[in-house]
């Protein structure tokens, strides 16, 4: 049996910038089973149902390997999907060909997680920053080199310095410049995946304020990914919880804080560090047993229950849908058979 997974939010269609239904994205593997005929497949992505309102963000958490990325790519047709939908302000983009897709390269853009692998070390900022009104035909001579250092001074950079090479920035320095080339063309949406996690902690605050302030002054609408529940809390309005490529919780942030109802959102929640040394005593780790099965061979029924510290037999062999608890907040949605109570929840 397989779960309809639905973000179960109530919203109209102009409230909605992007829509996912039932994306699914499989990677062939190369094995000795494709000389027998059969091919095996890595199920990056499979099944996430989704609704994006426009100017909030929504945050996708997991640990390593669950889908954040891909998923990340399949919003901006990085990756063609191996099935369902992506639509795009009302838009089906999901089968778009690459001619097609160029108007909306201009309304979604991703900032991508490692500022120094991201930016061409031989190339000066000013163009690499100027390479979308190039490509889209926007400006060009001294109007385009005014666009990028207005463009440099919103994202806190010294305008003077556009003719500089990026090893000549600071690791944060070179994410807001990632941020600047991301917003050159006035995005609708902006895909974050993991823009924070390769940089200090003192330099994570002052990009997060960024981005914070560019939404409020810009109207952006973003899609945050990360693995830190400590960061996504103060940047997010949602969150959806992945695990082995699919959703199994998703909320309010407030309210998946205060009451996780999926064993693996309790679980990571009981992960965050606390600055005060005598509730960090007091509370309880949630240790996960085992370690992630693969992707390839995903288990069978609950992805999560040969790690569930409450998993029973029907747990092996249904997969749960996720679905809304009597209690909760509308939007509150958990993808399991036996969900946290209140007073179960540890983090």
């Amino acid at each position: 049996m397989t779960a309809e997974l639905r973000d179960p939010s109530p919203r109209t269609d102009e409230d909605v910038l992007l829509r996912l239904e039932e994306v699914v994205k499989y990677f062939p593997v190369t094995s000795a089973k494709v000389f027998r005929g059969k091919r095996d497949h890595v199920h990056a992505v499979d099944g996430v149902s989704l609704d994006v309102a426009r100017g909030k963000t929504i945050a996708l958490v997991g640990e390593t390997g669950c889908g954040k990325s891909t998923l990340a790519r399949c919003i901006t047709r990085l990756y063609d999907l191996t099935s369902g939908k992506v639509v795009f302000d009302g838009e089906d983009i999901s089968n778009h060909s690459r001619r097609r897709l160029r108007p909306y390269r201009r309304k979604m853009q991703m900032i991508f997680q490692d500022p120094y692998g991201s930016l061409n070390p031989r190339r000066r900022v000013g163009s690499i920053i100027a390479d979308a009104f190039t490509i889209h035909g926007v400006a060009e001579g001294e109007e385009r080199k005014a666009k990028v250092q207005e463009l440099m001074e919103l994202v806190g950079l010294n305008p003077e310095h556009f003719n500089r090479f990026p090893a000549e920035f600071s690791g944060g320095q070179r994410q807001r410049i990632g941020i600047a080339r991301a917003l050159a063309l006035h995005p609708q949406l902006v895909v974050c995946d993991e823009p924070v996690s390769a940089l200090d902690v003192s330099i994570q605050a002052q990009v997060i304020n960024l981005l914070a302030d560019l939404q409020d002054e810009l109207g952006l609408t973003y899609v945050f990914i990360a693995h830190d529940l400590s960061v996504v809390r103060h940047v997010s309005d949602r969150i959806a919880v992945m695990y082995l490529g699919r959703i199994v919780e998703i909320a309010d942030t407030d309210d998946l804080y205060a009451r996780p109802r999926h064993p693996y959102t309790n679980a990571l929640l009981s992960a965050v560090p606390v600055p005060d040394p005598d509730v960090a005593s007091r509370r309880e780790r949630v240790l996960l047993v085992g370690d992630v099965p693969s992707p390839i061979h995903p288990p069978t029924g609950c992805r999560f229950h040969p790690r569930c510290p409450r998993a029973q037999e029907v747990c092996a062999v249904e997969d749960p849908v996720l679905s809304l608890q009597q209690g909760d907040r509308t939007g509150h949605a958990v993808a399991c058979h036996f969900p946290l109570t209140d007073g179960e929840a540890h983090a």
